[in-house]
């Protein structure tokens, strides 16, 4: 696979870019590079690997949910820019 002037210019043009002449004719030459360098894991055999989603096993790092008492409203209340009612107060979005 190889790519082409018009391959950077329509990328170019989906990422709303321009380009100039020389811009393109440098990014193509990048870019078949790069496809080149990817190219040589063609030749790996890999006939007995495993298709895995990850290298390493993963496993859930987070702590364990557990439940504990909240803040006292009269706390939380004492950071809110403005309060009504015992509940923070915030600007309208809706009209």
């Amino acid at each position: 696979m190889s790519i082409t002037i018009k391959d950077v210019e329509h990328v170019a043009k989906l990422a709303r870019l321009e380009l100039s002449e020389q811009e393109k004719q440098t990014f193509t030459e990048q870019m078949n590079a790069i496809l080149k360098y990817a190219d040589q894991l063609n030749e790996l055999n890999t006939d007995n690997v495993e298709p895995t989603s990850h290298p390493v096993p993963l496993v859930n790092v987070m702590r364990e949910d557990v439940s504990r008492p909240s803040l006292p409203i009269d706390k939380v209340l004492l950071n809110a820019p403005d309060e009504e009612e015992g509940q923070i107060k915030v600007p309208a979005v809706l009209e």
